[in-house]
């Protein structure tokens, strides 16, 4: 072969292994990992890999019509914007692996407005602009992913989300479960030769209507069941002194843990029993499963919970209809239900429950003939509770014409005090802020609440601006909503008439920037005590939620919900719709991040907290995450702008 041909074969080898690599690192990015094969090969043929060393331009303003579509394989890249602005998305940001840049200006065939630096030796596969504009053309995926970047990225993740939490869903609510997750995994047990007072001490103590017996070596020898009290203590008169192995049901049926909640339900119709024990291989007891378990895989459901709710007596059914709604949602997390809609189904369901519990306390407390309401303030007043919610409350009353109101305000802290503590057994902690009714400065009369709110609008101290930010969010959960209402009216008339205070509040709404760095994607050194996370919740939603608050009293909006509020006042304000629905996609997948977060990382009966460490996310919710954080500082620039804040 000559010379030349070798030449040929080898350059045409080596542009068919770069093809296959290219391909092969596109299959792992969005939207090219969504796309055809014929789109990724010509993307493959046409795009070439460059080199940009530590601090050099790739491109600017300078540079003139745009001449390539940018894929950055390795490395890093600073986008800053360049010439005057008046509202922008970002000044500075930075780009990564597998995100690609200036898609405005190569579809449009215009220079960049950004000034595109690499701040590491990077990789950069160019397309040239004819061929993205060809492949704009032939495939749907990439011009979904042009047109609606965003939007794009939010579908995806949520399909991944959808994936992951269907499967885990699935595994816990079908019978298919392993018996290691079910039922007790610490089941109560005591020796053979216990006398029958001190085990029927020990299941009163602890709760349970049956006892396990075993042996030191955790191997079980029988059972003990409140039936068995019936029929061979009592009606057997058998002294209390006796040994409980005299009385035990001997021969329990066992089940190995890798056993399916099927193979128990099947065993329990079998043999007519309500309980069967679990052991690993060595035959050691490692859990009860009990008829009432198996029936609750499959009963959580709306309709059951509020039945539930509805016909609870006490607080003990209320705290296992709260569990359930935690169940139920996050079924509905795995069925793909968006962030707007969830918090606001856990939020009326928690109403339920918070309602059923004020209605279980007033057979206790009689305030017939006076008007009243229970206020919800915070996140429950905004309808936005996530699985993590503490307790935001007052009441608001009008004393009767001659009632003492002191008088009257004591005999409501007294009820309030005992409705906070029914709701923080069924999983509502305290509020450590004290914001709750039962404090005397949050149990108040209208006209008194009226005077509190002008206090904190005329005179706008970090305090009062802290308190709005709380208290300019409620809503009346039971009794006389007309209270709520009239409040409303005072507070919108208050704020209207005093614009220095809107003023107020949108300067402190900037103390808080979203967590974007300038070389590093995210900043992630703003809490000391947790280094290397981000409170979504204080750099996140936080930031939406403040604004919204601002936008909807100054236009009037007498809704309490962030994501309402921003919809009516964008009109009312003339921000454009496609501006307000990036914002909200961007509030809406913080949120989604949260409940997340909170389900899969919380233990067991706690709280789940809000800190994520964005190492730990995919790319694809990473990539999603800053532009979250874009949007939030999107809508602060405009904040700053209309407040004219410096």
């Amino acid at each position: 072969m000559a010379v030349g041909q070798v030449e040929m074969t080898l350059r045409q080898e080596g542009r068919t292994r770069m093809a296959g690599n290219t391909q092969a690192f596109l299959r792992n990015h969005a939207p090219f990992n969504k796309m055809q094969p014929g789109a990724l090969q010509h993307f493959a043929e046409k795009a070439q890999i460059a080199f940009y060393p530590a601090g050099s331009e790739i491109i600017g303003p300078d540079s003139g019509n745009v001449r390539f579509f940018y894929l950055i394989e390795s490395g890093k890249v600073q986008a800053r914007q360049a010439g005057e602005v008046t509202v922008t998305e970002y000044s500075v940001l930075s780009l990564g692996a597998g995100e690609s840049f200036p898609i405005g200006a190569v579809t449009a065939g215009r220079p960049s407005t950004n000034v595109y630096t690499a701040v590491e030796d990077t990789f950069c596969y160019q397309l040239p602009a004819e061929d993205f504009l060809v492949l704009m053309s032939s495939s749907p995926e990439f011009n979904l992913f042009c047109t609606k970047y965003i939007a794009s990225l939010l579908d995806q993740s949520r399909r991944q989300l959808q994936l992951q939490f269907a499967q885990r869903a699935s595994e816990q609510q079908t019978l298919n479960s392993p018996l290691a997750g079910i039922g007790s995994r610490s089941p109560i047990t005591v020796a053979p030769e216990t006398p029958l007072r001190t085990a029927l001490e020990t299941m009163s103590q602890a709760g349970v209507g049956s006892l396990v017996i075993a042996g030191e070596d955790r191997k079980a020898v029988g059972v003990f069941t409140r039936t068995d009290l019936l029929d061979r203590v009592v009606l057997a008169d058998l002294p209390l002194t006796t040994p409980i192995g005299q009385a035990m049901s001997q021969n329990p049926f066992m089940i190995e843990e890798h056993a399916t909640a099927y193979d128990a339900m099947f065993a329990m119709a079998t043999h007519g029993i309500r309980h069967v024990l679990v052991t690993d291989a060595e035959g050691k007891l490692t859990g009860v499963v009990s008829e009432r378990d198996l029936f609750s895989l499959q009963r959580v459901g709306l309709r059951q919970i509020r039945q539930a709710i509805d016909g609870a007596h006490n607080v003990e059914a209320l705290q296992q209809a709260a569990a359930d709604v935690r169940q139920l949602s996050f079924n509905m997390l795995a069925q793909g239900v968006g962030a707007e809609q969830l918090t606001q189904f856990i939020s009326a369901l928690n109403d339920a429950l918070t309602r059923r519990v004020i209605q279980l306390n007033l057979e206790n407390h009689n305030f017939d003939g006076i008007e009243w309401a229970w206020l919800a303030f915070g996140s429950e007043g905004r309808d936005e509770q996530t699985f993590s919610t503490d307790q935001d409350n007052g009441i608001v009353f009008a004393p009767p014409e001659g009632a003492s109101v002191d008088a009257l305000k004591q005999r409501f802290l007294a009820y309030a005090l005992d409705v906070n503590n029914d709701l923080d057994r069924c999983g509502f902690p305290l509020c450590k802020g004290n914001i709750m009714a039962s404090n005397p400065q949050w149990c108040l009369t209208l006209e008194e609440w009226k005077d509190q709110f002008a206090n904190w609008i005329r005179m706008p101290q970090p305090d009062a601006l802290l308190n709005a930010t709380i208290f300019f969010d409620f809503r009346a959960l039971f009794g006389k909503a007309e209270l709520a209402e009239a409040m409303r009216r005072h507070l919108l008339a208050q704020t209207a008439a005093n614009p220095m205070f809107l003023r107020a509040m949108a300067k402190n709404a900037l103390d808080v920037e979203p967590p974007l760095g300038k070389i590093r994607d995210f900043l992630t050194d703003l809490e000391p005590d947790h280094p290397g996370k981000i409170d979504l919740k204080k750099y996140g939603s936080r930031i939406f939620v403040d604004v919204a608050r601002i936008y909807a009293m100054a236009s009037g909006v007498h809704n309490t919900n962030s994501i309402q509020r921003l919809r009516l006042a964008s009109q009312r304000l003339s921000i454009r719709s496609d501006e307000i629905n990036a914002v909200l996609e961007g509030l809406n997948f913080i949120q989604l991040l949260r409940l997340q977060h909170q389900y899969l990382e919380g233990e067991p009966g706690t709280q789940g907290d809000n800190l994520i460490d964005p190492d730990t996310l995919n790319e694809l919710d990473r990539r999603i995450l800053k532009e979250s954080f874009r949007q939030a500082r999107k809508i602060q620039t405009r904040l700053k702008l209309d407040y004219q804040v410096q």
